[in-house]
């Protein structure tokens, strides 16, 4: 899906630092992309770039994409061509486009859209000045080859003051067969402990409250780093990762995503119920509720082994929230299979699904297939399970009415000034007054007991406790 664009906050530029002109990144996709971008805009601005106001007044301009769904690239080569037709009169324009799509097509986009300066896929990202000095000298760049992603991530110029990205683990070794993730992020990297820790110290010395770490397949953290101890037992897991960040002082909410049922652990759980500062909220997709399905895709787990998982969490921690995804229609999907999804979701009821028609992608053994679903079956089966999401996410909102909840605030509501928004620990967006009788009570950062007085199904609303 389309994310607005990253960078947003003013920020004062160094005068030690010549003025290279005006950027513009946007950000198509998941938070890793979005992540990235962040690392992008701080090279940028180290360079001397400052942010436009917007992409038709950029002098250089970041498409940072993503193809896990066809419509998401698609809107891509809408906003190049665009951007094409601008060059033509304003040859100064750097264009750039950076990420999955990039990663998959490489020297293919030159030839489709030849006023590109830079192609550049996601291993790439901390390489920006790097390449972009190879445009100045009148070069046109393509960089798709692997890469090993240097530890220095901490330049990122954050859309956020007060919730930070960080990430631990690139790739994924996973093959799913619906998946293009593998081939356009390339294989796992984890990051050592002590350079993710330094990283979030950093934050918590600019007044960062909550840190979100992030992987494609974060349960996969610390595999490829082979350490173990006498024992025989991983010493980088992701696990031990928390247990050696929960002290970081001002740090007040640890979250971490994406999640995979296949090495999702009870120790894990039990770390995430043992640490305080660990928010109550899992994201674990589990893409359909039918073994053959999950089979064919290559998941490498039941849904048996599934719930089992989602009942160990709730054992411990009944109230905290399970978010996931889910495909329909993948090729071959029955109707019957496709209720045994919908069955699943009304079991386990669901705080949040990010929910998706099956697309084929390039280079993924599914789109060869010859049982694919036609776009009316597509179309049917995901306003079907949407409706149904919509529902069981507002019944399971419920469980928040009249209680006092802990909301980290963010910032203001941007359709109502008068309101602040913030999460709970479980993630569920809150909004409640900022004011009392014209006065600012709380500010970015606070940590406020709000009671929820009403649900929706995607957020809540309540009145501060005093």
């Amino acid at each position: 899906m389309l994310a607005t664009p990253t960078i947003n906050p003013d920020k004062p530029q160094s005068p030690s630092i010549e003025a290279r002109g005006t950027y513009w990144i946007t950000t198509f996709g998941c938070q890793m992309n979005k992540a990235d971008s962040e690392r992008m805009a701080g090279i940028l601005e180290k360079m001397g770039y400052n942010e436009a106001n917007g992409e038709l007044e950029a002098d250089l301009v970041i498409y940072n994409t993503c193809t896990i769904r066809d419509n998401a690239e698609q809107k891509v080569y809408s906003y190049l061509g665009r951007q094409a037709l601008r060059k033509r009169s304003l040859p100064h324009l750097k264009l750039v486009i950076a990420g999955c799509v990039a990663q998959q097509e490489g020297e293919a986009l030159l030839r489709r859209v030849p006023e590109l300066d830079l192609v550049m896929g996601p291993q790439h990202a901390n390489r920006l000045e790097t390449l972009l000095s190879k445009v100045d000298s009148g070069q046109q760049v393509v960089a798709t080859d692997d890469q090993h992603i240097m530890e220095d991530v901490t330049t990122a110029r954050r859309d956020s003051k007060i919730c930070g990205w960080v990430n631990v683990i690139y790739g994924c070794n996973e093959r799913c067969t619906y998946c293009v993730v593998p081939s356009v992020r390339g294989k796992e990297q984890s990051r050592t402990k002590q350079a993710i820790k330094n990283e979030i110290e950093g934050l918590a010395s600019l007044g960062y409250k909550e840190i979100t770490l992030l992987g494609q397949n974060i349960d996969a953290y610390g595999r490829d780093l082979q350490e173990v101890t006498p024992e025989g037992k991983r010493k980088n897991s992701l696990s031990d990762l928390l247990h050696y960040i929960h002290e970081i002082k001002g740090i007040e909410r640890i979250r971490f995503a994406t999640s995979h049922p296949r090495y999702f652990t009870d120790e894990l759980i039990q770390s995430c119920y043992r640490l305080p500062k660990v928010c109550e909220h899992f994201h674990i997709p589990f893409q359909s509720g039918d073994n053959d399905i999950l089979k064919a895709m290559a998941r490498g787990y039941t849904i048996e082994k599934y719930i089992k998982i989602i009942e160990s969490i709730r054992t411990l921690m009944p109230n905290a929230s399970i978010s996931a995804d889910v495909i329909v229609a993948f090729p071959g999907e029955s109707e019957k299979q496709f209720y045994k999804t919908l069955s699943i979701i009304k079991e386990v009821e669901f705080d949040q699904l990010n929910t998706a028609a099956y697309s084929p992608r390039p280079n993924t053994p599914a789109a060869n297939w010859d049982n694919q679903l036609s776009e009316e079956v597509k179309i049917e089966r995901l306003r079907e399970i949407n409706s149904l999401v919509e529902s069981v996410a507002k019944k399971r909102n419920l469980r928040y009415l009249g209680n006092i909840e802990e909301i980290l605030v963010e910032g203001i509501n941007q359709k109502d000034s008068n309101q602040l928004m913030g999460r709970t620990r479980t993630n569920r967006l809150t909004f409640f007054p900022q004011n009392t009788h014209g006065e600012w009570n709380y500010k970015p950062g606070d940590i406020v007991n709000v009671k929820i007085d009403q649900i929706r199904s995607f957020s809540l609303s309540g009145t501060p406790i005093q």
